[in-house]
């Protein structure tokens, strides 16, 4: 293990304890798309599982849609063989789900994945869903409300779902994106997911390109926002 992934590690193993993300007997189901992000969580729960005393198991799942090319799935397959653990692939029907006259969008697709990965977790009788989201997503997603929504939220490290019985959790929370893709680099590690042909329209790269503009004159921009969601001063807040 490099210096580089032994950080990488302890920053996700400090997120894990400090937000009680996994228990004793866990059953976690981990969401896949084959990017780098789903990568990582995949390698690192995979390692954890078997050096620390907290005894869990994970199965990956991973959601094929009907509007992008699948090419890809054979190499991803490999990948979670090579791993040796329980991995199950959903065909989803994204466009069969719209309603007429809508049009389809990121947020609506990626609520459609989730609630997919939710029901196999459920069916499968795990208590946690894992997922890849990272420090650059918690940031974007919360820019995004503000600016779009009026309202100050955004991703939470761990998330219950009552009417699904489940925990979201997101163990690479604290972990900005560019180590990630350093960790990926390192591992010689080549996206093996969808690409979707409305990437490029995609509202969060705006938002990315703001904060990537914020960050030169100010590098620690990223984690700034991100703890300000902890550290709101209700004095100055309007109600």
């Amino acid at each position: 293990m490099s210096k580089f992934e032994e950080k990488i590690s302890k920053r996700i193993g400090k997120t894990i304890f400090d937000h009680k993300m996994i228990e004793n007997n866990d059953k976690i189901l981990i969401g896949a798309s084959g990017g780098k992000d789903s990568f990582l969580l995949l390698y690192d729960l995979y390692r954890r599982a078997k050096v620390i005393p907290v005894k869990y198991e994970i199965i990956v799942a991973h959601i094929v849609s009907d509007f992008a090319d699948d090419s890809y799935l054979p190499g991803l397959e490999s990948l979670f063989k090579e791993y040796g653990v329980e991995y199950k692939i959903i065909r989803l029907a994204i466009d069969g789900r719209l309603k007429e006259g809508k049009k389809l969008n990121c947020y609506w697709c990626s609520m459609q994945r989730r609630i997919e990965l939710m029901k196999l977790a459920k069916s499968l009788g795990c208590s946690k869903l894992a997922l890849g989201h990272n420090l650059d997503d918690v940031v974007e997603t919360f820019l995004m409300n503000l600016f779009n929504k009026s309202e100050i939220a955004t991703m939470l490290p761990v998330m219950k779902y009552k009417k699904f019985d489940l925990t979201i959790i997101r163990p690479l929370a604290d972990i900005k994106e560019k180590d990630i893709e350093r960790f990926a680099k390192e591992k010689s590690y080549q996206n093996l997911g969808q690409i979707c042909p409305l990437s490029a329209l995609n509202q969060r790269k705006s938002i990315k390109k703001i904060i990537d503009d914020l960050s030169k004159t100010n590098p620690n921009i990223r984690e700034n926002i991100a703890n300000s969601t902890k550290n709101i001063n209700l004095d100055y807040i309007l109600n």
